[in-house]
């Protein structure tokens, strides 16, 4: 079985068309290696999400824990309801390596708020130039549009077959 993967780039931050952020969407920092396991696991588990179902405490604790690495909790309405995690990389790069609701908030309207928050947060990171992102043809089937609205623009595309698959 093959899966598509879809590479997408912002180059400049006024390529950035963010939707509306509800006043009680909230996102929030955090340094805590359990929540990044736990997140990833809950906002993953229906998508396929595996790369990192087979991590030890401590490789999550090397992960989450990287100074290049952030973190951000999104609350509604102070209820959780999901999580991004940002990468700073070399020449003004930033990776939204995961991005994602909690599948009860599935459905309400939160996605296209809860990226554009995520976004924001991603160009206030000290010299960003760019943001990327990869997407598979597993993940939610609005994600690629979503990703479109916000002014992301495909830049490559992979087939790959189940056993090499790349992290979602």
């Amino acid at each position: 079985m093959k899966s598509t993967v879809q590479y997408l780039e912002m180059n400049s931050v006024e390529e950035f068309f963010p939707a509306e952020i509800p006043e009680s969407l909230e996102l929030r920092e955090v340094r805590d290696p359990a929540v990044n396991e736990r997140f990833y696991r809950e906002v993953g588990g229906p998508w396929q999400w595996t790369d990192r179902l087979n991590w030890e405490v401590e490789k999550w604790n090397r992960w989450a824990m990287r100074p290049e690495v952030e973190t951000w909790l999104a609350f509604m309405n102070g209820e959780e309801a999901g999580f991004v995690e940002l990468k700073k990389q070399e020449k003004g790069n930033v990776e939204v390596i995961c991005f994602g609701l909690l599948p009860e908030m599935i459905g309400r309207g939160l996605g296209a708020g809860m990226l554009s928050a995520a976004i924001k947060q991603a160009w206030e990171i000290s010299g960003a130039k760019r943001i990327w992102l990869h997407t598979c043809s597993e993940d939610h089937p609005h994600a690629v549009s979503n990703y479109e609205k916000r002014g992301f623009r495909l830049f490559k595309t992979k087939e790959l077959s189940k056993k090499n698959e790349e992290a979602s």
